[in-house]
Formats: structure tokens, sequence, C-alpha cells
């Protein structure tokens, strides 16, 4: 069955376009591959997916475009055909893309109005061996959603764009895989939003000396440093300046994707964050509201 095979990238709509893009090259630890009046992209050092995060300067932030990979582009046409018949809105039908890193793919929103984008043939550039303590993003690790209809949206992953469950936390949060990664998706109930964006260090070490710098140019951690149960991730979590949440992880679980059984862990602070040491808690990340760009196509 074709299905979402990776994460892309995440693209943002943000007032302070500058302090933004300021912080994605310069604290992140992100590379700008393009960039126009107005618009940017970066890409991760360890990884050849063209960009992982589109910025656009905007009159409100907002989760502009999800992007996710296919593997072909009959894939791509297969997804489109089922994704429709799921009665979703489609913004364009399979067709060749223009921006950066070109492709053949399609838009359209989720059931709750999120922007999404399926693509195939995207240009890959160059990537670099990562050495310990660089502190620096390797790829996009995973995309944490709201829904209002958790359950509904978790059968939408799965039935429609062919993700498989790998955990549950109690009934309410779900962790979904699209390939030997433990979950590139995993959704909570609330209001139909981005709840945060994780990247992968290379090692727990990275992920300690990423938080300090960040801590030396003025970003807080927000919540950890700290060990998740579902997956086994290590975690830090922070905010940029346009206030969304942006997470360093490290040690995500692999599976295989055809046979890992779930499993349903009984939420408890240990379960977590089984160190139990960290600083702040999710009570400190920005509370979910809806996305002001629900079932709005993006600009670009």
């Amino acid at each position: 069955m074709s299905r979402v095979t990776e994460i892309r990238y995440v693209g943002y709509g943000v007032e302070d376009f500058d302090a933004e893009r300021k912080f994605y090259a310069e604290d992140w630890g992100l590379v700008e591959v393009a960039v126009e009046p107005g618009l940017a992209w970066f890409k991760t050092h360890g990884h050849d997916e063209h960009h992982v995060v589109r910025l656009h300067a905007s009159s409100r932030n907002c989760v502009e475009l999800i992007a996710l990979a296919a593997g072909t582009r009959n894939d791509v046409d297969a997804l489109h055909q089922r994704i429709s018949e799921a009665g979703c809105t489609v913004v364009h039908s399979p067709r060749e893309l223009s921006a950066p890193g070109e492709g053949y793919g399609f838009r359209f929103f989720s059931p709750d109005g999120l922007p999404l984008e399926i693509s195939a043939d995207v240009a890959r550039l160059e990537k670099r061996a990562m050495e310990r303590w660089e502190g620096m993003p390797v790829k996009i690790s995973h995309i944490v959603l709201h829904s209002p209809d958790h359950q509904a949206m978790v059968r939408f992953f799965t039935d429609v764009l062919g993700f498989r469950i790998s955990d549950w936390l109690g009934d309410f949060m779900c962790f979904l895989r699209c390939n030997s990664a433990h979950h590139r998706v995993a959704i909570l109930p609330g209001p139909p939003c981005l709840n945060h964006v994780a990247y992968d260090m290379l090692t727990v070490d990275d992920m300690m000396s990423g938080a300090s710098r960040l801590k030396q140019r003025g970003t807080d951690l927000r919540w950890g440093p700290g060990r998740h149960t579902a997956g086994n991730n290590t975690f830090s979590y922070f905010c940029t300046p346009n206030g969304f949440a942006v997470e360093y992880t490290a040690e995500l679980e692999e599976v295989d994707f055809e046979t890992h059984e779930y499993k349903v862990h009984v939420p408890a602070p240990r379960v977590m964050d089984q160190w139990g040491i960290g600083a702040g808690g999710p009570q400190t990340m920005p509370q979910p509201a809806p996305d002001p760009c629900l079932f709005q196509p993006a600009e670009i």
C-alpha cells in the first residue's frame, strides 16, 4: 500500500521574521539553503533532506504547511486518490512543485484543517558526518499534533496515510510510525494545532551541548532534560522567538515497521520522564490553541 514514509519540513508563518531566521541559523543549528524577501529555507547538517524549516514573513504566527514524503510519484498519485476519497479538501492535485528542491506533490487539509503536503522526487542536498559534542540537529525526528477528535485523527493517519501505531500513553496520546523510527507523528487531544517539532541529535551529549548553546544565547530550557518511556528518547524543550515549541531529542527507539506491536503505557510522572530530574514540565510549554491558518491555503 502506498503510504507516507517520512517528514520533510514544517513551514511557519512568523510575525518577527528576522528574529526567527536568526534563531534557526545561529542558535538552533540549521543551515540556510535558500532565501528570498520574507522567505527562508533551512536544512540540517546531518541529513540530505533539502530543507526541514520554511519561514515566511506573515501578519500572524501560524503553521502554513507540514510536508510529508512518499516513495514515488505513483505513491503520491495513489495517496491523492485515497485522501480525496476520504473527503479531505484538496488544495491542488499532484503537479510539479516550484519551491526550492522542487519535486512532485499535492496539498490538502487534514480533517481538522491543518495544511499538509505529500511529495516525491524532491532534490537532495549534501550531508556531512556529525561528530559527538557538536550539538547540531541531524534531522527532524517527529512532530506532535493536537486534534479535537484524536481517535479519529489516529484512524486518518493509519487508514489513509499508512502510519502504524507504535504505542499509546493511556488513551489520550498515540505514537505513530511511518518507517523504522518509533514515531514520526504523535497525536494528543486539544484544539487543532501543532504542539512541537523535535530534532534528532547524534547523542545525548549533543542534546546537552545544544541546550548549553541555546542558554548562552538567551533561549531557556522549558522542560527537561529527561527521557520519555514511549520511544525511550531523551528530550529537552524550548521555544522559538515567535513562540513555537521545538525539541532536541536523542536515542529514539528503532522498531520493525511491519511487526512492532504497540503497548499502552499507564500515565505517571516517571512514564513522562523516566529520569524525574528535569526542570519545568508540559505546563511550561505554549498552551494549545486553534491554529489561525486552519483551512487556509498557504500563499506559497
